[in-house]
């Protein structure tokens, strides 16, 4: 194997800064710039988000989840609500969320509380979702142990023949999340390791009045 000296890897960032004197009033007009400019470079998975939960013992874990909406109220993601991540947020809802656009030498690290998303909300999105994955919702036992992958793949098949020619319903047993945020960093690298970092936060999540203040790197 080929040694590698981990220590001398190293990305001398060259892009421009962020302009204090240009931020919006709250994060989230920022966030859609940023996103929408992770689009158009066509970078993987721009909607990928590191989501860090706790239990009610403070053992935490985390995770890559797909954030599917957002709007000036927070970030929505969907899963198994019988899932390890759906099991500590209900006994813990304060989650930490990271978007690492690491080509475009970005990330937006937020941290919040979650709600479960309303059974509309959930529906709405669910029917959205293309029938091999509405199929994988009810198949899945998400966290649970599987001795053998042919079990679920038999669970896929049991089911896509109960559900051939209908409409598949939305399980009982999943839905969203609404991530409200507290606290927003945006971080944009910079030369000699001078980045940027501008942070929005708030005292609770009903409050529409952002602090706004830069951070040393």
């Amino acid at each position: 194997m080929t040694k590698i000296d981990i220590a001398a890897l190293r990305n001398n960032y060259s892009d421009a800064g962020i302009d204090a004197d240009t931020l919006p009033e709250e994060p989230f007009t920022m966030f859609s710039n940023w996103f929408h400019q992770a689009l158009e470079a066509e970078i993987a998975e721009p909607n990928g988000m590191v989501i860090a939960t706790a239990s009610d013992l403070g053992c935490i874990s985390q995770r890559t989840v797909l954030m599917k909406f957002f709007d000036h109220s927070g970030f929505f993601f969907y899963t198994n609500y019988g899932s390890r991540k759906a099991s500590q947020l209900n006994a813990n809802p304060a989650i930490s969320c990271l978007f690492p656009w690491y080509s475009l030498h970005r990330q937006v690290a937020f941290q919040g509380v979650v709600s479960k998303a309303t059974r509309e909300n959930s529906e709405q999105y669910f029917s959205s979702r293309p029938r091999g994955s509405q199929i994988g919702a009810w198949a899945s036992i998400q966290s649970a142990p599987l001795d053998h992958r042919e079990v679920l793949e038999q669970r896929v098949t049991q089911l896509s023949d109960e559900y051939r020619n209908k409409e598949i319903p939305k399980p009982p047993f999943w839905g969203g999340y609404h991530v409200q945020p507290l606290r927003v960093e945006f971080w944009q690298g910079r030369t000699s390791r001078l980045h940027d970092r501008i942070v929005y936060s708030r005292e609770n999540i009903d409050s529409e009045d952002w602090r706004i203040e830069r951070l040393y790197p």
